[in-house]
């Protein structure tokens, strides 16, 4: 473990996470029956900027109604939490989200951040630590998605720590997933008292998922596209993107959006010597985005054993956010 004072960074701990390289993860899942590449790797500089692009979207509810709801509960949310808080966020990304708790909870004492990005961790936790001095900010380099163990020196026992992961990114893994990673957040806390705060996208009307994930400037299109885009620059991949498409759809049935490229020709990609056919009309699965109703989402935490104490949702019940007890 690498732990590094930066300028105006209380510490920077490096956790040493195993990678998943991405030449690898490209490999298996273009040898597989079904083709599929993980979503973790759309967030390379250019995907991260396509993906900022995509938030401003009209069509893309998503980030802008959660924005909303943030600004709108920080009164109440500053009540239930109390004193002397150590605020700790799961892929903090952009920061745009927390910077709003920051700025308006001011019972917030420290920040952590945690994100599998090194580089943009130390940029974003070094701006936010000069943006608000009076806040301690921490950043962990490590994978959250993955059993991980805090530095014995992070939380203090006088503290309340919550826990925020925002953007309804819990939607990414299956519900069984979904509640072993929050079993693995609450351990993470330890005997220490806390909460968490979780942003959790709605089940709503097909089309406004369709239209979202599918937006008349085809920006969701390029960005899923991107990963072929990657593949061409880091691993010397032939993909021509014009002979995939971006499809998105919701099944129902699994209560989740699926994303696919679509191959619109029989066609032979290679990467390095090794080729990987294709059919025409073969899908590559990119990602699955999992949608709750509000009564799934509470009966999945409880199973993780947390205990509810907030839910606020937007005017439309587009989206929600849960605000949960931790010891």
């Amino acid at each position: 473990m690498e732990i590094q004072n930066i300028h105006l960074l209380k510490s920077f701990y490096d956790l040493e996470p195993q990678l998943e390289e991405f030449g690898e993860a490209v490999d298996k899942g273009l040898s597989s029956e079904n083709k599929s590449l993980p979503c973790k790797f759309f967030y390379d500089t250019r995907g991260s900027l396509l993906f900022d692009k995509i938030c401003k979207l009209p069509e893309y509810y998503l980030t802008r109604t959660e924005i909303a709801l943030l600004n709108e509960i920080i009164p109440e949310f500053s009540c239930l939490t109390g004193n002397n808080l150590h605020l700790m966020e799961f892929g903090s990304g952009s920061s745009k989200k927390v910077k709003i708790l920051l700025s308006g909870v001011q019972s917030i004492r420290k920040y952590t951040a945690i994100d599998i990005s090194r580089d943009h961790l130390r940029k974003s936790t070094t701006e936010l630590a000069k943006s608000f001095p009076k806040i301690q900010v921490t950043a962990i380099y490590a994978d959250y998605t993955k059993p991980m163990k805090f530095p014995d020196t992070l939380n203090k026992s006088n503290e309340k720590c919550i826990l925020f992961f925002p953007g309804s990114s819990i939607g990414n893994f299956s519900p069984t997933e979904a509640v072993n990673f929050l079993k693995r957040a609450i351990n993470l806390l330890k005997n220490t008292p806390g909460g968490l705060l979780i942003g959790v996208d709605l089940k709503k009307d097909e089309k406004i998922l369709k239209t979202a994930y599918n937006d008349s400037s085809n920006v969701t299109a390029a960005f899923n596209l991107n990963l072929l885009h990657r593949a061409n620059r880091e691993l010397g991949a032939n993909f021509k993107l014009s002979r995939f498409s971006h499809e998105a759809f919701y099944d129902q049935k699994q209560g989740r959006v699926e994303m696919y490229l679509i191959s619109q020709t029989e066609q032979t990609v290679l990467i390095g010597k090794k080729g990987y056919r294709f059919a025409v009309g073969e899908k590559i699965h990119t990602e699955n985005s999992y949608k709750y109703k509000i009564s799934e989402f509470c009966a999945l935490a409880k199973s993780a054993g947390l205990d509810l104490i907030k839910i606020w949702t937007d005017p439309k019940e587009l989206y929600s956010l849960h605000y949960y007890k931790i010891n």
